[in-house]
C-alpha cells in the first residue's frame, strides 16, 4: 500500500552522503521534506536538488528538514552534495527498499519517479507532490504546504 495523506510517514534508516546512519525518527518535532528523486547528477535531478537548495533557508526558517533520497551510493552521494553545494541529507537507499516501503511511484513504468513528502513535525504526511518533469513545483509545494502547516 503506498503512503497517503494522513498516513504516519514509516521510519528508516539509510546511509547519508557522509556515510553516517540516518533514520528518519531522529526528525521528530520538526517538519521534513522528503524527497525521492531518480539519479545524482542528471538534469533533472540537479536542477530539483538545486532548486531546494536556493531556498533552503526558507525552509531552515520555517524549521523543516530537506532530506533527498535516491539509489545512488553515500559516494555518488557526496560527490553530488559538493559539486552543486547541497546542505542538506542526500540518503543512499540501495535496492529502492524505502522507495517501495513508500509507494513513490516510476516514471514510464521503469524509471525511479520523483515523489516529495511533506510531514509534519508528528510525522504525517500532509502533502504528496508527484512529477517528474516539474522539478521547481517539488520545491513550491513543500513550502505552501509548510506556510499553511504553520498557520494552523
Amino acid at each position: 500500500m503506498p503512503v497517503k495523506v494522513g498516513d504516519i510517514a514509516p521510519d528508516f534508516t539509510l546511509p547519508s552522503q557522509n556515510g553516517t546512519l540516518v533514520s528518519l525518527k531522529d526528525f521528530r518535532g520538526k517538519p521534513v521534506v522528503l524527497y525521492f528523486y531518480p539519479k545524482d547528477d542528471t538534469p533533472g535531478c540537479t536542477a530539483e536538488s538545486c532548486a531546494f537548495r536556493d531556498r533552503y533557508e526558507v525552509f531552515q526558517a520555517a524549521g523543516a528538514e530537506i532530506i533527498g533520497i535516491s539509489g545512488d551510493s553515500s559516494e555518488s552521494h557526496q560527490k553530488f552534495a559538493t559539486k552543486y553545494q547541497l546542505p542538506f541529507t542526500l540518503l543512499s537507499d540501495k535496492g529502492d527498499k524505502v522507495r517501495k516501503l513508500y509507494g513513490a511511484t516510476t516514471a514510464f513504468g521503469f524509471l525511479p519517479g520523483r515523489v516529495t513528502y511533506i510531514l509534519d513535525k508528528d510525522g504525517v504526511v500532509r502533502y504528496i507532490f508527484d512529477s517528474m518533469l516539474n522539478f521547481q513545483g517539488h520545491v513550491e509545494s513543500a513550502l505552501k504546504t509548510l506556510q499553511r502547516l504553520s498557520s494552523s
